[in-house]
């Protein structure tokens, strides 16, 4: 009977593992690509392939690149060995798959590490009581995860700014360009108003307005094209650093109860991430790409190689900054860069940022009690 129940911990393990893959996919994945689609470069169809792909590459390669984290997230050091049952690391997944699937349906860009560290504090309360190493805690996740966003906002906001400038050294800040669009002509008769089929038309505007517009399209500029195609490798770099920084936790609780070795493990919670992110990333994506801040390709070139340098630079060093943080950080540091981020919204995220830590550590910590 204990061998049973022993092995009905372990399945929930497993299955509570690929369920937080599934939600951090649904969550995450379009935070490379948001710029992407917020500016007009690729529609949400594309944005979400380059995003499928780089992060699946990317969590094949965290086995390999990013060991530290597995072992960081395994719980060890947190909570005594006796503690590392079954019992606590199925209840750390749930709780943090619980956090981040809500925050997902609400269309709110949080921090599966933030879920998952909450969680491993709920549930060590209950399962290791005073033995919970809180100073852990803090040294080995805390500190990282509260400095992501305001690097990644000051980079982003620095890359911005020098981007700017140099432009205006090579005389091509404030070109005008040609844009072509379509725009459906209002026609009035009698005092009655009706939209005449669809027509061409062409706008004279600058470069950043046509960018921007989502539908305008800019012709016959080579830096233009330069810009789309360091924008489409920043956030394909973006995409990998990701599934390089989120798997290795995730995979830190499968490798804690044993279950899988870390290739295979890697390889099913990446298919689970992609899963996520192709059936349940369009709520995320929206608040991302259109609500936070309008940007042109530049400024989502500058965003991305901030949020892409400092996740790689992370992974590294077995950092546990947050994707979310650091790539929502680059977002808002263009929008302030510019002048156009939208106050309400981003307080709303920030909000949010806020509870997912202790709707995490609660949750973790009734889930405990419940497996008990």
């Amino acid at each position: 009977m204990l061998g049973r129940g022993l092995l009905l911990m372990e399945w929930l393990v497993a299955a509570g593992a690929l369920l937080l893959a599934f939600v951090n996919g649904a969550n995450d994945n379009m935070k490379g690509v948001a710029t992407l689609y917020g500016s007009g470069a690729l529609d949400y169809r594309g944005a979400l392939g380059l995003a499928t792909v780089s992060t699946a590459l990317g969590s094949l390669a965290s086995t390999l690149l990013a060991a530290g984290l597995v072992k960081a997230f395994s719980a060890q050091g947190l909570v005594p060995d006796a503690a590392l049952t079954p019992q606590f690391l199925a209840s750390v997944a749930l709780a943090a798959a619980a956090t981040v699937l809500l925050a997902t349906r609400l269309g709110f860009p949080v921090s599966t590490t933030h879920a998952l560290v909450g969680a491993l504090a709920g549930a060590g309360v209950v399962a290791a009581g005073s033995g919970l190493e809180l100073s852990a805690l803090g040294s080995t996740f805390l500190l990282p995860l509260l400095a992501g966003p305001f690097l990644g906002g000051a980079l982003a906001f620095g890359f911005d700014q020098a981007g700017g400038r140099i432009a205006a050294l090579l005389g091509t800040a404030r070109e005008t360009c040609v844009c072509v669009e379509e725009s459906p002509p209002l026609l009035s008769a009698g005092g009655s108003a009706a939209f005449a089929d669809s027509r061409l038309t062409v706008v004279v505007a600058q470069r950043d307005a046509c960018a921007a517009s989502g539908q305008a399209r800019l012709l016959g500029f080579e830096l233009g094209r330069v810009v789309d195609l360091g924008h489409l490798i920043s956030a394909g770099m973006v995409g990998f650093a990701r599934g390089l920084n989120d798997t290795p936790k995730i995979l830190g609780l499968v490798v804690g109860a044993d279950l899988a070795r870390p290739a295979l493990g890697a390889a099913a919670l990446g298919a689970a991430m992609a899963l996520g992110g192709l059936v349940a990333a369009r709520r995320v994506a929206e608040t991302l790409a259109k609500r936070l801040t309008p940007m042109s390709p530049t400024q989502g070139f500058s965003a991305n190689a901030a949020t892409a340098a400092l996740l790689v630079a992370a992974s590294h060093f077995s950092l546990p900054v947050s994707t979310t943080h650091v790539s929502t950080g680059g977002i808002f540091g263009i929008g302030a860069s510019h002048g156009g981020l939208h106050a309400r919204m981003a307080g709303e995220v920030v909000l949010a940022w806020l509870a997912t830590l202790p709707l995490a550590a609660l949750l973790g910590l009734v889930s405990m009690w419940a497996l008990r």
